[in-house]
């Protein structure tokens, strides 16, 4: 098994050119299983809208005192360097955080799983795959939702759940027809 990292973040909207992140949430599995999470809030260095505010919890008073990006960038590569970048939604995440590794002028780049393309090919008689309907199909238990690490750790249920309930040729079926789709 490759090492991995179920990656989400809280954003202060969904434009990754123009919108900061307000908190990372990343669990690590290494090939032994061995699991690490981290969390951090972020500054975004503009204000949160009362709307992403009341979504995600996050205040504006909580991310005063955090750290900018650019304080965290080297503990985030750090944990992602090397992992297979797991997110649902992947696009989004992997965009925000490219984003803000460009403005930083450093490199990122991770070969990334997206679980809601990975959900649609291992059960396309299912017509909704985001994270709530994951929830409610497969049992996961929420500690608490559009929060980083609360939903990092859903993915990661999600992963495992599937891995007990699907068999390795199911897996793999639904894992090349994402990479096929991506392929140029």
């Amino acid at each position: 098994m490759r090492p991995l990292a179920f990656v989400d973040l809280e954003t202060t909207g969904a434009a990754a050119a123009t919108d900061r992140i307000t908190e990372i949430g990343i669990i690590e599995v290494d090939p032994d299983g061995s699991v690490r999470e981290w969390q951090q809030l972020v500054n975004p260095r503009t204000r949160i809208t009362p709307f992403i505010e009341q979504l995600t919890g996050i205040s504006n008073a909580m991310v005063a005192a955090a750290p900018p990006f650019e304080q965290v960038a080297e503990e985030t590569l750090r944990r992602l360097e090397g992992r297979l970048f797991i997110a649902h939604n992947a696009r989004f995440d992997y965009g925000f955080l490219s984003h803000e590794f460009k403005r930083l002028e450093i490199s990122f780049y991770a070969p990334v799983l997206c679980t809601v393309k990975f959900s649609r090919a291992l059960s396309p008689e299912h017509k909704k795959h985001n994270l709530d309907s994951l929830i409610e199909r497969h049992g996961l238990q929420a500690n608490g939702r559009h929060r980083a690490l609360a939903d990092a750790q859903l993915i990661h249920q999600f992963w495992q759940k599937i891995h007990v309930d699907r068999n390795s040729d199911e897996i793999e079926a639904a894992l090349k027809a994402q990479r096929d789709k991506e392929s140029p």
